[in-house]
């Protein structure tokens, strides 16, 4: 007993088996973990060194370069990255793709623990950062009031963000853009050089005063007591009454020599929301969670918590992500069914009840499909919904196939339930092969390496369980239901939808076909003809590994040179929020200086602190990617001549994170002879027709301001280089000496500094006294130069050597491909300096890596291809006629992609890869019916004319199911996915054309060996 028999026999069974099926299907749909793009982690790590006081050519040699040997001589470490700045140094490690990144973490922390021997005592902090995708923030609240002082909208913040943290399915609450609450401690050096105080005494004695330690416990008869002894700063009288000096008759407080009260740190990072001042709440998701279930936890918090707040403050919950999931998965859920509604109107010419039986083999893959899904541990996202809507034009293929061959027997007189059986029995082995081969094509995508194939990987990955649940589908439930719901009597035409469809073919196909079976060497020479034709197109097309975000959202950049102020940075900002301002179609735009916008997409990393840096966030309302890219053309025109800054509009892109599409590497160990070849790559890339926004980071130099003390006159005046230094940065930055806590339990920074503005300027300098051992005062201007001087802003390492990346982005009607050839055709004939070379980075570097990995798959899959379609026909004349068909889809498949004005993508060659499966199964079943009809006797033409006639309808019904499902993701116009579905509708309807023509006549110039089975005739009607 096969499958399709003991499915029919034991309907109860297959009733129950059914109803299970949706049921964990549906299951899956509601407890899946959701989002908007797929989750991928990759093992890379950041780890940042702060050694305050050192320029970035001694953190060079004191702290990086041990480093960097260490990390390179772990085990499967890809690169090592490094930023040098003056005090700072980032280094990122990047592993091998695809190591456990938990546990290249726990050798990162045991790393940096054993390098800290090596580093110099005085290092102030080492941090290792852990890449998440779950870093990313779902939601962006803005608290706006143009009234409220900074610690009122402070306060608030905090308290948003403490309800928010109660929420257990989120993590990485943060808040930003107001300083923090300080105690300022504002020193009056003259009155302490009267009283003869030296600043280190008035230092220790602060933090002498503000020490807890724990008294430990006694005990006294039966009891036993903890000792609490004084310590710690209670209110801010008791700072002001901290005994600072005496001398046996007076006692000097802090109060006599300086001020205390509450002040703020320095700005040093400004939001806005539409122009108007407010402070930003954020939150990211926990990973693995149903961001849909997420949003119902967190939108009850926010609303109640805005009921809370006063008339002067607003609440704008600016960008939701869950929101913007849900509405997504809405539209797909209407693409759905469309797609569906497309499909049943193409499976018409079945009649009623067969399109029936098939329609319901659709939710039935589906929820198979979902249910493996889930168990493989991904989640629904845009991604995987597209490749379940791919799916759902060809899993009906192998339903079409088994009942039309079902209908077949039911015309020829056997009942119902033998029909099912003999009919699906006979076609199981053809309906296996299609699939498999199926399943081959979208093989090499389920393992493609890197990222990319991260990000890519729930896309096939749906297609091909969804696929392997319709064979299923079609071998079981289908033959299950045929025999209950088909009609034994058939008119022997068909309906009025397949006999319209049979006049069709009869009338125009069946000339053609004779003229080309006439005419085999013309005929294949045409078809040659028109794909050599196409392939030339193929540059025209061009190519692009990625394709911008279709979200209406994206950053406007501004940087003003370097050692700008923030005040100055700010104002440029102003100007962009003004023009911001007149555009209608702009719904939200949030204003950053001083520091990058909170990270709210995947491969956007937030800048660090730079007070010449400002970035907008801009939200749009909904509409479609056209239109968006001509509304970033249009502030592109506006901004690019503005005056002493550059302000870059960029729109966000798909795939993996890179530095820019054109990036060009320059490696060379002299920084001074790095920087002239770097202006040189600069001149070129500015030369280059299609690029806009070059940045070379060497091309300005910072200007620094070197006190310069002159030693002997210090020593003379018993003052040390260090107590000199200790006062400067006092009088600009202040100290900080401890932690004072309130009544209510908040920290404040205890902050030793010299009266000063907001902002500190040169008069600091010009009018500070640096105080003596002995208590008295000396101009600083008495014992020290200051100095402007030029110095190294930035040294990058790549891999140990020393480098710079120029970067360029491509503008809009240009191809990253071509503008890219004619970079590196120019470069190629620059002449470098010795032991100076360059790389190609950006997007080129990101398509080797995507797929550089594809070689040994595709192999497999080629001769997994070669020996499913040996072992079906056994001859290697029929394995070559069924593989003709593949360039008779590309023909289609680059016309579609030239009409439309899209490049080949990494998208693009998925449809492409797909498209060649779902080719392949349809060449199959022309080239096995027609071996059939030999071997039961029939003349070679008369057999290859007959049966282009007669499978020409399954092969039509079958291409137009695939392509009634990518219609609606074909029109909506999504960059990442619409040219996946224009690819294949293209190459579908190309080779469903062409290949009914040159297949048959390919056949007829390359016959295989038949042996005629007369026998066989006698007990089963010829399969259809």
């Amino acid at each position: 007993m096969n499958l399709s028999e003991f499915s029919v026999k034991n309907w109860q069974f297959m009733l129950v088996v059914f109803i299970a099926v949706v049921a964990l299907g549906v299951n899956s749909l509601f407890n899946m973990p959701r989002g908007e793009d797929p989750e991928f982690t990759a093992p890379s790590f950041a780890v940042v060194i702060v050694y305050p006081g050192t320029d970035a050519q001694d953190m060079e040699e004191l702290v990086v370069d041990p480093a960097e040997a260490r990390f390179n001589s772990l085990d499967d470490i890809n690169h090592v990255i490094t930023t040098i700045d003056d005090g700072l140094a980032v280094l990122r490690v990047e592993y091998d793709y695809g190591v456990d990144p938990d546990e290249k973490y726990q050798e990162m922390v045991r790393e940096v623990n054993a390098l800290r021997a090596q580093l110099p005592t005085d290092i102030f902090n080492i941090e290792i950062r852990k890449f998440s995708p779950t870093d990313v923030s779902i939601v962006q609240v803005a608290l706006q009031s143009e009234v409220a002082s900074n610690k009122e909208l402070g306060d608030y913040a905090d308290a948003l963000k403490e309800r928010l943290e109660k929420v257990k399915s989120l993590k990485g609450v943060e808040d930003w853009g107001y300083p923090a609450s300080t105690v300022r401690i504002s020193l009056n050096i003259d009155r302490m050089a009267q009283e003869g105080i030296a600043l280190n005494r008035l230092i220790g004695a602060l933090q002498a005063e503000n020490l807890n330690i724990p008294g430990g416990s006694i005990q006294a008869g039966s009891r036993k007591f903890n000792v609490k002894t004084s310590g710690d700063y209670q209110t801010l009288d008791e700072i002001r009454n901290t005994v600072v000096s005496t001398n046996g008759q007076k006692v000097i407080y802090l109060r006599d020599v300086a001020d205390v009260d509450f002040n703020y740190e320095d700005e040093t990072h400004i939001t806005r929301l539409n122009g108007h001042r407010a402070v930003l709440v954020t939150a990211g998701q926990k990973l693995g969670e149903n961001i849909a279930k997420v949003g119902e936890q967190l939108n009850p918090v926010i609303e109640d918590f805005a009921k809370t707040l006063p008339p002067h403050i607003k609440l704008i919950k600016s960008f939701d992500q869950a929101a913007s999931v849900n509405a997504r998965l809405s539209r797909f859920a209407k693409d759905f069914g469309i797609a569906i509604l497309l499909v049943a109107l193409t499976l018409l010419p079945l009649g009623i009840r067969a399109a029936l039986v098939v329609m319901i083999s659709i939710p039935l893959s589906l929820s198979i499909g979902l249910s493996l899904l889930n168990m493989f541990g991904f989640s629904i996202n845009q991604l995987s919904i597209v490749g379940l809507i791919v799916a759902l034009g060809i899993l009906v293929d192998d339903s079409i196939v088994v009942v039309e061959n079902i209908e077949r027997y039911l015309r020829d007189g056997f009942s119902r339930r033998d029909a099912a059986i003999k009919a699906t029995k006979q076609i199981t082995l053809a309906v296996i092969g299609c699939t498999v081969t199926l399943i081959l094509a979208f093989l090499p995508l389920m393992f493609l390496p890197e990222a990319s194939g991260d990000f890519i990987r729930s896309l096939p990955t749906a297609v091909v369980t969804t696929i392997l649940a319709s064979l299923l589908v079609s071998l079981t439930i289908v033959p299950f239901l045929s025999s209950r719901i088909l009609k034994e009597e058939h008119n022997p035409e068909g309906n009025i939808f397949m006999r319209a469809l049979k006049k069709l073919i009869s009338g125009s196909y069946s000339r053609l076909l004779h003229t080309a079976l006439r005419h085999p060497l013309i005929t294949l020479l045409g078809a040659l003809a028109i794909f050599g034709g196409a392939l030339m197109l193929v540059p025209k097309v061009g190519f692009a590994l990625f394709p911008a975000s279709e979200k209406p959202q994206f950053l406007i950049n501004i940087e003003t040179p370097e050692g700008t102020s923030l005040q100055e940075t700010n104002r440029v900002a102003r100007y962009v929020e003004s023009q911001l301002g007149q555009e209608p179609d702009v719904k939200y735009f949030t204003t950053n200086v001083g520091k990058g916008n909170p990270r709210i997409y995947y491969n956007i990393i937030q800048r660090n602190e730079a007070t010449n840096f400002s970035q907008f966030f801009v939200q749009l309302h909904d509409m479609p990617p056209v239109q968006k890219r001509q509304m970033i053309d249009k502030l592109r025109d506006k901004f690019k001549y503005y005056a002493n800054a550059k302000i870059e509009v960029k729109d966000f892109e798909q795939g993996p994170d890179q530095e820019a599409p054109v990036a060009i590497r320059v490696f060379g160990e002299n920084l001074d002879t790095l920087r002239t070849v770097a202006a040189d790559v600069e001149k070129v890339l500015k030369t280059t027709p299609g690029l806009i926004y070059i940045n070379n980071p060497l091309a300005t130099r910072k200007t620094d301001l070197r006190v310069k003390i002159n030693k002997e006159k210090a020593g003379m005046l018993g003052m040390s280089v260090a107590d000199i230094n200790r006062t400067i940065r006092l009088a600009i930055a202040g100290l900080n000496v401890g932690i004072f806590k309130d009544e209510e339990g908040d920290d404040f920074q205890i902050n030793v500094t010299l009266p000063k503005g907001k902002v500190a300027d040169l008069r600091v300098l010009n009018n500070l006294y640096v105080n003596t051992l002995t208590g008295g005062s000396v101009p600083l201007r008495q014992i020290a130069d200051l100095q402007f001087e030029t110095s190294t802003n930035q040294i990058r390492h790549y891999d140990k050597d020393r480098y710079v990346t120029v970067t360029g982005f491509v503008k809009s009607g240009y191809l990253v491909d071509n503008v890219y050839n004619e970079v590196i055709r120019k470069l190629d004939t620059l002449k470098f300096p010795n032991d100076f070379r360059y790389k190609a980075a950006g997007e080129l570097e990101s398509r080797e890596k995507s797929f550089g990995g594809l070689g040994t798959i595709i192999l497999i899959t080629v001769f997994g291809f070669l020996a499913v379609l040996i072992l079906e026909f056994g001859t290697f004349k029929s394995t070559l006629i069924v593989l003709s068909v593949i360039p008779l889809g590309i023909i289609g498949a680059i016309a579609a992609l030239l009409l439309s004005g899209n490049p080949f993508s990494f998208v693009a060659v998925i449809g492409l890869i797909a498209l060649i499966g779902i080719e392949v199964k349809n060449s199959i079943l022309l080239v096995d019916f027609t071996n059939q009809l030999r071997e039961q006797g029939m003349p070679l033409v008369e057999a290859i004319e007959q049966a282009g006639e007669i499978r020409f309808v399954p092969i039509v019904l079958t291409s137009l199911t695939a392509i009634g499902g990518l219609i609606p993701l074909a029109i909506e116009g999504n960059p990442l996915y619409s040219p996946l579905a224009l690819v294949l509708i293209g190459g579908l309807i190309s080779s469903t054309l062409l290949s009914r023509i040159v297949t048959p006549v390919l056949y007829k110039l390359l016959p295989p060996r038949v042996e005629i089975k007369v026998a066989e005739l006698e007990q089963e009607p010829e399969l259809l």
